[in-house]
């Protein structure tokens, strides 16, 4: 059996959480925790030309600001490693290794750039370097493309060669198959080695079948402090080290690590989250980039199944890499689904035609106004529509829904209700029952021109032109604030903006009320930032 080594990228990968940024004691404790634990290699750091010298992180431009960091610094029995990201550093930047303090430099690069990387490592081998070849995103490699790099590698000779499960794709079975493939074609002195994430939970559990794999040649396991990395994090190396010492095969000393997560880590947890969550999973099951979960999560107008079916859609050669205006234009086509509703209209028009609509928005005002609210209803025998929400203690006749995300929420309480509102829905929300009173179009009520074009009180301000009514008054739109202030009745509705931001959406919303032009009188019953100074 071959030697198995534990490589810790705390210091490097750890850094995508913070901008690098531990603190330079920090950097320091974590370091000679490592060193004291008799980890087999400590990964310091990366080598960015775009970043500047600054001893509080771990990213450096060159290769002599990162041994500054760590040069009166022992080692101990640790190898030690700085990674680039290919086309970050020039080979100008790294000085030969018998000037560094460095032994390694482990380089990543997309499928689509193998080639000119490996000729970039080609070159750091050649400045004295152990280098570590480290294909990113494996799971996007065809067995033949694989096999492609694989040979390029064995003409390179590195120390060793790792799949980076980039977005923790893998289960076991996947993860077999490129591990056996590598296994029998690298070269039998090159090590294999295995960087994990955790999306769906697999990361110390692919850890261990690898370990349990018995292989000839050396084998290479990540692992950071507490899991702490990218994304979803890494394989905790703590629980690496305590396996490894239980089953005989090594004898690391685990306080030094569980002494650096105490005294550095937990705090860092404190400020920044990683590890498994729902955004993670739904990416890994999606095999899509996290960003584009995040992007129509940030929304707040989709359901989980509906997050799903938009990235469904996707196209394979897009999913790993981050499209901001093609997701865009999935969520937009995904919302405008069309349905006919000139028979709903029609409906409608009858029960509204000439009446007093009362519309209510999930503003705080409401609550702190429900009796003038009341008493409104009641002098103008108003029908009253409720926008996305069920008000607490006030009567409402029409319920209507465009975003589906809060109907999901709203289901189980609409069940309950014993006088249940007719639902008004728009198109792109799916019912879970028995189906809505109403159907309407989606796409006919956007504003095109807004900031939010999707906006509900815009939308059903536009529904009520067709419907021939006679006055509106309009309670608990109290407009956009800065996320720091809650200003829902329900603060599961908050939206995240700036200041600046908020106020430039509370002016679009009054510069689309007035390009609509309601021909219907209408009023303000509660403060709102959308009413003209």
């Amino acid at each position: 059996m071959g030697q198995i080594k534990l490589l810790d990228c705390t210091l490097r990968d750890g850094g995508y959480l913070n901008d690098w940024n531990f603190g330079h004691d920090s950097i320091v404790n974590i370091y000679e925790r490592l060193v004291s634990s008799g980890l087999d290699m400590i990964e310091v750091g990366f080598l960015n030309e775009n970043y500047p010298t600054d001893v509080d992180h771990t990213i450096q431009p060159d290769s002599k600001s990162l041994d500054r960091l760590y040069h009166n610094l022992s080692r101990g029995s640790s190898m030690i490693v700085g990674m680039i990201d290919y086309g970050t550093c020039s080979i100008a930047n790294v000085v030969p290794c018998c000037e560094s303090y460095l032994d390694g430099i482990r380089v990543i690069f997309k499928k689509n750039k193998r080639h000119e990387a490996i000729a970039f490592c080609h070159e750091i081998k050649a400045l004295g370097y152990h280098v570590f070849v480290q294909a990113v995103s494996i799971t996007s490699y065809s067995d033949e493309e694989l096999k492609d790099l694989l040979d390029l590698v064995n003409e390179l000779e590195p120390y060793g060669f790792s799949l980076v499960d980039t977005y923790g794709l893998l289960h076991k079975n996947q993860l077999m198959h490129y591990f056996e493939l590598s296994d029998e074609i690298l070269k039998p002195t090159i090590a294999l080695g295995y960087h994990s994430h955790n999306n769906f939970q697999m990361a110390y559990a692919n850890c261990i079948e690898l370990i349990e794999k018995n292989i000839t040649r050396e084998l290479l396991i990540d692992g950071s402090l507490y899991g702490m990395g990218k994304s979803a994090g890494n394989a905790p190396i703590e629980l690496l080290a305590t396996y490894l010492n239980d089953t005989g095969r090594s004898a690391y000393k685990v306080y030094h690590l569980l002494e650096a997560i105490d005294t550095t880590i937990l705090d860092i947890r404190k400020e920044v989250q990683w590890g498994y969550s729902f955004k993670f999973f739904v990416s890994a099951s999606n095999d899509c980039h996290p960003n584009y979960v995040s992007y129509l999560m940030d929304k707040k107008k989709l359901s989980a199944k509906s997050i799903n079916e938009i990235l469904e859609q996707i196209e394979p050669e897009k999913k790993l890499n981050y499209d901001k205006n093609y997701i865009e234009e999935l969520y937009v086509a995904f919302q405008k689904k069309e349905c006919d509703d000139a028979s709903d209209k029609a409906k409608l028009t009858y029960r509204f035609k000439g009446k007093q609509v009362l519309l209510l928005g999930p503003g705080k005002s409401v609550t702190d106004s429900c009796d003038r609210i009341k008493s409104y209803q009641k002098e103008h025998r108003t029908i009253t529509v409720a926008v996305n929400y069920i008000p607490e203690n006030i009567a409402i006749d029409y319920l209507f829904i465009s975003n589906a995300k809060r109907y999901v929420q709203l289901s189980a309480k609409l069940n309950m209700l014993q006088d249940k509102p007719a639902l008004i829905a728009t198109s792109n929300v799916t019912s879970t029952g028995e189906g809505f009173a109403y159907n309407l179009n989606y796409s006919s009520l956007l504003d095109e021109e807004a900031m939010i074009v999707d906006n509900p009180m815009i939308m059903f301000m536009k529904l009520l032109k067709e419907l021939h009514i006679d006055g509106l008054a309009l309670a608990g739109f109290d407009g956009y604030v800065e996320s720091e202030s809650a200003n829902y009745v329900n603060p599961n509705m908050e939206h995240s903006f700036s200041h600046e931001k908020a106020c430039d959406i509370n002016r679009d919303v009054v510069t689309s009320i007035a390009r609509l032009a309601p021909d219907y009188a209408y009023l303000y019953l509660t403060d709102s930032l959308y009413q003209e100074k």
